[in-house]
């Protein structure tokens, strides 16, 4: 049975293509559905299904759009109440696709309507189970974001269902099956996910923490929770777009890819009060950038850094990109929910600075200049996150992840200079916009972070294992 697995790796992402004899399905696609319609176009087959595992919350489905422009069905698993027309399937209901067979298995825990797909091929064997958030490679679904969106849903109430998903759905199931997660490492879905994306499911049942034979649900429901950190803050909000809708992809580009002229750009951040944000890199950024914009780089995990750093999705946002680069970031804005990009600085920086408008820098240092600073009275801040920290920072610095620097800016010293850095560099420059922004002056950044820190003589804490710590 041929399974095509779709990663997106900024989002640690996948999406499931099957196609039998002309009739295919896609599974937990992203917001930009062209490429799926492609596929199966490539295939002269057309889209049958578009099967959901859960209303997600880390990105914004397709499965809208995908419904409009082929006329698929959207299936959903039990409990799931959409606000849209959609099919919500019954434990146990299989679908077919050409001579392929897809079976719903219920298993509620990470959300309620949590649901599994057994792929069964055109011979009838099982070949595998499309997972969802319900079983990672390495891990399982957090409990905890359903209780955002629906006060009564608990942790510990889902973490007992999922438990008992895991249990009596998943595990009695054939070891040589394949299993086929919505998330690899790197995804905030999970806190010990494999940087595998498949795997077999009696290899899971050997390695995978949660699926040891011998553990109570007392004992299950402890190790979850156990180290789980907040969600990121737009979870909730992606949530409810899954669940409510939301604009088509193809409007949004259409409002959002339009070229403006610096003075067109100047004039819409002042009088809308848009949000200008730069995503080229870091060390491009700090040379010369518009003022008052903030930092968060494309090559990185863009827009789950977005998602944390800009409360509001309907914040009115102007970009600013490499040349070329301008749709790319529209679509992964979408992809998170991020629906008001009202356009983008033509040819980018090199107009601006040729249009003579004023120009901001940042100050940034490598980790040798830093360790000639050492002897100084100098603060130094560290935006990795907690885990990162405890397990080995230097010496005698304050800790304030990235994603907490709005609840504690007392801790960055406005009248004396002050040092950011996280592990390489990229979180350390958007702390620095964000700081910029909001009128601290005296910053500087490290090239590198702790990673260049570490090959110093920076004294530095020992190390502890992460896991030792959870």
């Amino acid at each position: 049975m041929k399974v095509e697995q779709i990663y997106t790796g900024c989002l640690a992402h996948a999406a499931y293509y099957i196609e039998s004899k002309g009739e295919a399905a896609i599974f937990d696609p992203l917001r930009e559905v062209n490429p799926y319609i492609q596929k199966a176009e490539n295939d002269h087959a057309k889209i049958k299904y578009v099967f959901e595992t859960h209303f997600h919350a880390d990105f914004v489905s397709g499965h809208l759009d995908l419904q409009k422009k082929t006329g698929a069905k959207i299936v959903f698993g039990p409990n799931a109440k959409p606000g849209y027309e959609a099919l919500v399937a019954e434990d146990g209901q299989i679908f077919k696709i050409g001579d392929y067979k897809v079976k719903v298995i219920h298993t509620p825990g990470h959300t309620m309507e949590s649901t599994t797909y057994l792929l069964i091929d055109d011979k009838g064997n099982e070949h595998g189970i499309i997972t969802g958030d319900t079983l990672f490679i390495g891990d399982v679904g957090r409990p905890d974001l359903a209780q955002h969106v629906i006060s009564d849903l608990t942790e510990d109430k889902l973490a007992g269902y999922l438990f008992d998903s895991l249990r009596h759905k998943i595990m009695p199931l054939d070891d040589d099956l394949m299993v086929y997660p919505n998330h690899g490492a790197g995804s905030a879905c999970g806190k010990k996910m494999s940087k595998e994306t498949t795997d077999t499911l009696g290899n899971q049942k050997k390695t995978n923490y949660a699926l040891r034979a011998d553990m109570t649900k007392k004992e299950f429901i402890k190790e979850l929770l156990t180290g789980l950190t907040a969600p990121p803050n737009y979870f909730p909000k992606n949530v409810l777009l899954n669940i409510g809708g939301y604009k088509s992809f193809d409007k949004i580009m259409k409002q959002a890819a339009k070229a403006l002229t610096p003075d067109e750009f100047e004039l819409l951040a002042n009088e809308e009060g848009a949000l200008v944000l730069d995503t080229r890199e870091a060390d491009k950024y700090a040379k010369s950038h518009v003022p008052n914009s903030i930092n968060i780089g494309l090559q990185g995990s863009f827009a789950p850094w977005v998602g944390e750093m800009i409360p509001d999705l309907e914040t009115p946002i102007l970009l600013i990109t490499e040349v070329g680069k301008e749709e790319e970031a529209i679509t992964r804005l979408s992809r998170v929910g991020y629906d008001n990009t009202q356009g983008y600085l033509a040819d980018g920086m090199k107009s601006w600075e040729a249009a003579g408008k004023e120009v901001d820098t940042i100050n940034r240092i490598t980790a040798e200049e830093l360790e000639q600073k050492m002897n100084q009275d100098i603060v130094i801040i560290d935006v990795r996150k907690k885990s990162e920290f405890d397990s080995e920072h230097i010496e005698g610095v304050v800790n304030v992840p990235l994603n907490q620097i709005n609840q504690y800016l007392e801790k960055f010293p406005k009248e004396q200079e002050f040092v950011l850095h996280c592990a390489g560099g990229y979180r350390s420059m958007i702390a620095a916009s964000i700081l910029q922004q909001r009128g601290w002056s005296q910053l500087t950044d490290v090239i590198g972070g702790f990673k260049s820190i570490k090959e110093t003589t920076i004294p530095v804490t020992a190390y502890v294992c992460p896991s030792t710590l959870l």
